[in-house]
């Protein structure tokens, strides 16, 4: 007879893996448990991480936004925040041997000269966000790393750094820094023949006009210089208008862009009809293009004194400075770049000649009718125009000419034209013309005369077949001048405190 196993050898053995499996049951739910509860402290360190990083940046907006519409840059000219005050040689820039701070922090001492600004920044710069159940505070410190003065504006490079922080529950301090400065674009003075500042239509005109190039410094043809149907360029905040055969040997720049019709609400970049060309297209400019006004140094002309020169006058009683000479002619005494010789209005008529030596002369208004003549007995001359009472205080219905003791006649250095006014500056009459005019604000008309040099004004009209033609020596000679942009933050990082 054989033998069966018996039940109970396996009793208990179902019980046994039901423990087994209860044991590994607990285990995946207990790990489960640990991961959903390391994802939510995840989430609430990524939560208040981000909320103090966004209190921070805040922090770095209302610094910006202090410094660009309350605080008032160090100046030249400031009574209580000279530039002279500041170390501007170093970056950071120093005060007292120390960078330049201000600051809205308990962890960043403020070095700053004037007291109220201090304040102020302190005041500004700091604050807090509420939360559902907190609040992150905020608050910033800036360190000045340059400044320069450019054009008459003081251009200054800041760091910001700002800390938001949230104190309590799961406390958390992010760091933003970042870079606040303008966009400073070196140009020449006169890297135009023509430069207009206006940004509306028609801020060059050209009417049967044209522009063309030569070199001052180049062997002259007869006598005078070679000229060249290239490197006429020109420039405008605005529109060109070019109509009748005007011809532009060069390029036009402009921020503008398309061609065609243009109206106040759709500025163009040019706008032509009746044959006109413009050999080298339309140049796009990134940004408008800011030309400095011209300071006139003192003295202050006399509005009231007329100095009329005729062929057979003497000089007018009364105006130190005039002679006359030998031959009938006149000439005005100048003064130095920093104190010019000063005259009231000066009126050539009726075939005068007047004489004007190297040097700085400040006029109230300037005339000279198509038969006087003006001669510059030796160079660099610079006139400088008030215009006080006059809605056209320069008008030249003349050549001007050079002694012959001058060696490079047609050199537009020899002579400068300065007006910080709004009104007329005109140039007529066929004649030959040459040097440099700086009026950013004013109209320059050009009619029927060949120009040589360059020409910046707010608006500039060529018309009855004037001729303009750019020294292309100026983009060596021209003193440069400097395009301060807009404000921006250029840099933007952040770190966990």
């Amino acid at each position: 007879m054989s033998s069966r196993p018996s039940v109970t050898d396996q009793s208990g053995i179902a019980l046994l893996l039901a423990l087994f499996l209860a044991a590994a049951l607990s285990a995946l739910g207990a790990s489960l448990m640990f991961l959903s509860q390391t994802e939510t402290y995840s989430s609430a360190n990524y939560r208040v991480m981000s909320q103090a990083r966004y209190a921070a940046e805040s922090g770095v907006y209302k610094t910006v936004h202090y410094l660009l519409n309350t605080y008032t840059p160090p100046s030249t000219g400031s009574g209580t925040d000279p530039i002279t005050a500041y170390d501007i040689t170093k970056s950071p820039v120093l005060y007292n041997n120390k960078p330049v701070v201000l600051s809205a922090l308990s962890s960043v001492t403020a070095n700053y000269p004037v007291a109220a600004v201090k304040t102020a920044f302190n005041t500004a710069a700091q604050g807090s966000l509420a939360l559902d159940r907190n609040s992150v505070n905020y608050g910033a410190s800036a360190t000045m790393l340059s400044m320069q003065e450019l054009g008459g504006q003081t251009v200054i490079t800041w760091q910001i750094t700002a800390d938001g922080t949230i104190p309590s529950g799961r406390p958390a301090t992010v760091e933003v820094t970042s870079i606040l400065e303008k966009q400073v674009v070196r140009s020449i003075s006169y890297a135009f023949a023509a430069f207009a500042t206006a940004n509306t239509c028609g801020s060059l005109t050209w009417s049967s006009a044209y522009t063309d190039s030569y070199d001052s410094t180049a062997a002259l043809v007869s006598n005078k210089p070679v000229l060249a149907n290239n490197n006429g360029n020109v420039g405008t905040n605005g529109n060109i208008e070019t109509d009748n055969s005007a011809v532009v040997n060069g390029t036009v720049s402009t921020p503008r862009v398309g061609v065609g019709n243009c109206s106040s609400g759709n500025v163009t970049a040019s706008t032509s009809s009746g044959g006109a060309t413009v050999t080298g297209g339309v140049v796009h400019l990134s940004q408008e293009i800011v030309k400095p006004t011209p300071v006139i140094p003192l003295p202050t002309p006399s509005t009231s004194q007329n100095i009329n020169i005729t062929d057979i006058s003497n000089c007018p009683s009364g105006v130190s400075g005039c002679s006359k000479l030998s031959n009938g002619s006149k000439s005005l005494a100048p003064g130095t770049q920093a104190t010019p010789a000063a005259y009231g209005n000066i009126n050539l008529t009726n075939t005068a000649v007047l004489h004007l030596q190297a040097g700085a002369y400040n006029f109230n208004t300037f005339q000279v009718d198509n038969a006087s003549q003006v001669i510059l007995d030796s160079v660099p001359v610079t006139i400088n125009i008030v215009g006080t009472g006059s809605t056209q205080p320069f008008w030249l219905n003349s050549s001007v000419t050079f002694a012959a003791g001058v060696a490079n006649k047609w050199d537009p250095l020899n002579i400068v034209i300065n007006y910080a006014g709004t009104d007329t500056i005109r140039f007529d009459n066929a004649a030959t013309q040459i040097g440099q005019v700086n009026a950013p604000n004013a109209k320059l008309l050009v009619n029927s005369s060949n120009f040589y040099g360059s020409l910046i004004g707010k608006t500039i009209t060529l018309g009855n077949a004037a001729h303009l033609h750019y020294d292309r020596n100026l983009n060596n000679a021209a003193p440069a001048s400097f395009n301060v942009g807009a404000d921006m933050l250029t840099s933007f990082t952040w770190k966990k405190s």
